[in-house]
């Protein structure tokens, strides 16, 4: 029973990371409500560029950490997290290349995205679209700041052995209200791994090494509440004033293919990778929002409310290309110890913990 104590506070870190993740997301995308739809489709895209493309990438981490496969119907239960880091390219983004049609900067053009400097705030002008000379009807604010360069998620999975050194691996959680203040999550994946080393008959007896392919594919679908409404002191609303339905619907998904080659020197496994990965993002704000759709001669916005407004995906918030791992595998008895590392668009990092039997 012991061991399950170190299992259960990784579960509680990666759900810790992802909440942290998620919440700070939905309060950055509150923030970009400066506009009309169209600017702030514009808005939201750049700002949550390396949010989404991140999130992907972690989660295509953490399948395995050795080229060796289970013995038959012998199976490894695991929890691990994947870390990606924001590159330098995506941590800020130029108002000025958007195309926005009623909205400026006030100062400076460029803007933290959510991987970007949390100190780094950027005021903007949002113009009347019918009066848009007008000094008086102008309307000052600021976009959200940076949140964090590293985007976690989490992966659990049961790799059970199959015949002719090959592994299935399934990754599982349940659509799960965690609470209010984090929404629900639901995840499903699976893989498979083949020891080739195995393949070369009697001479497999004679490499020093294993030599594995693997596949695998994960998919996570998020849901959370929002409460996205005009500024006090507003200057007027048309249309529905039910806030109520507010919510954000995600779907990540992601392919990874893998060549791994390990060596199990004791109870200590090291090993390297190369592979390809791609992952796509599917996220919509559903329900009444409010946008900004004009300016007041007092200088204060005029609200419209629309449902369903936003939808983010395709390339922009999508990522694809070849990916190389280093890593280890420590099994002492039924406890096993991963780490690795990964070099890609978005490099990451992973650390885990299993119980094989």
């Amino acid at each position: 029973m012991k061991k399950l104590y170190p299992l259960i506070t990784l579960v509680i870190l990666t759900a810790a990371a992802f909440k942290a993740s998620a919440q700070s997301s939905s309060d950055g995308i509150s923030q970009l409500f400066k506009g009309s739809p169209a600017d702030v489709n514009k808005l939201i895209g750049a700002y949550s560029n390396p949010l989404f493309k991140g999130f992907g990438n972690s989660l295509n981490g953490g399948w395995t950490n050795t080229a060796k496969t289970q013995k038959f119907l012998r199976f490894v239960i695991r929890v691990s997290a994947t870390a990606s880091i924001v590159p330098n390219a995506d941590k800020t983004y130029d108002l000025n290349t958007l195309g926005l049609a009623n909205v400026k900067a006030s100062g400076s053009s460029i803007a933290p995205t959510f991987g970007g400097d949390k100190n780094l705030s950027t005021g903007i002008i949002v113009s009347d679209p019918s009066d848009p000379s007008n000094p008086l009807k102008k309307y000052n604010t600021t976009l959200p700041k940076g949140v964090s360069q590293y985007i976690p998620a989490p992966q659990v999975q049961l790799t059970l052995g199959l015949i002719k050194n090959t592994d299935l691996t399934v990754r599982f959680i349940p659509t799960t209200q965690i609470s209010t203040d984090i929404g629900s999550v639901g995840m499903f994946g699976f893989g498979f791994k083949h020891n080739i080393a195995q393949d070369f008959g009697t001479a497999s007896h004679i490499i020093p090494f294993d030599l594995a392919v693997a596949i695998g594919y994960t998919r996570l679908s998020y849901n959370k509440s929002l409460n996205v409404t005009p500024d006090a002191g507003n200057g007027g609303t048309a249309g529905s004033q039910d806030y109520s339905n507010q919510r954000l619907e995600g779907h990540f998904s992601g392919w990874n293919t893998q060549v791994i080659l390990s060596k199990k020197l004791l109870f200590f496994t090291p090993f390297v990778s190369v592979g390809y990965l791609t992952s796509s993002t599917d996220v919509g704000l559903k329900g009444n929002f409010p946008f900004v759709t004009g300016v007041n001669n007092l200088g204060r916005p005029v609200y419209t409310t629309y449902a369903d407004p936003i939808n983010i995906g395709g390339s922009s918030a999508s990522v694809s290309g070849a990916r190389a791992d280093v890593g280890f595998q420590m099994s002492l008895f039924f406890l096993k110890i991963y780490g690795s590392y990964s070099f890609a668009e978005y490099k990451s990092a992973n650390v885990g913990i299993g119980l094989g039997f």
